[in-house]
């Protein structure tokens, strides 16, 4: 049985229009309406591209354009905002989750490059964020599997879960760290 040509759906100022549709075309539209939706999902969602500087934030070349201008495609920082280096640094507090061997250490900082740097680790796992008080609500709630009075913890399933679920979606902690420190700097803008 031969194919027949589907006409396209769309319409435009003169009425229906009268274009072929693609065969492969997800909905009957010609090349040309479906040009004009893509236009129209991109001026929402952003059409992702390389920035020409790295972001001043996180340091990303990675940026999302819309019509309205550029973000960081990593922490969201607007291209063209200024960070104000006489401020210092936003303060970010982290709970972070380090693997060593058999062992996961649940400690927190407000600075983890610098802490992390210091401590025998094979992977960060995750960040959350949260201060001394949530690392205490994480101590107490996998005390079961925990080493002495340390801040280190035997693998459990209940512990591995809690990782897990916190870095869904999240590959890279840095990367949500990064997000965190943007947003409390476009605080100061």
């Amino acid at each position: 049985m031969p194919s027949v040509a589907r006409r396209c759906s769309g319409a435009g100022a003169g009425g229906s229009c009268a274009g072929e549709v693609p065969a492969d075309a997800p909905v009957p539209l010609c090349d040309r309406h479906l040009a004009l939706a893509h236009d129209f999902v991109d001026d929402d969602s952003g059409v992702v591209d390389l920035a020409e500087e790295p972001c001043p934030a996180c340091g990303s070349r990675l940026a999302v354009r819309y019509p309205s201008g550029r973000a960081c495609g990593v922490c969201e920082w607007r291209f063209g905002d200024v960070v104000d280096s006489e401020l210092p640094a936003p303060r970010v507090d982290v709970v972070y989750y380090l693997r060593f061997e058999g062992r996961i250490k649940i400690g927190t900082t407000a600075n983890p490059r610098q802490r992390l740097a210091r401590l025998w680790h094979d992977e960060l796992l995750a960040f959350e964020r949260g201060d001394r008080q949530v690392e205490h609500a994480r101590h107490v709630q996998f005390a079961a599997c925990r080493l002495g009075r340390s801040e280190w913890f035997d693998r459990s399933p209940e512990l591995e879960a809690h990782v897990a679920l916190i870095a869904e979606g999240q590959p890279d902690p840095w990367d949500a760290h990064a997000r965190w420190v943007s947003a409390a700097l476009s605080l100061r803008v």
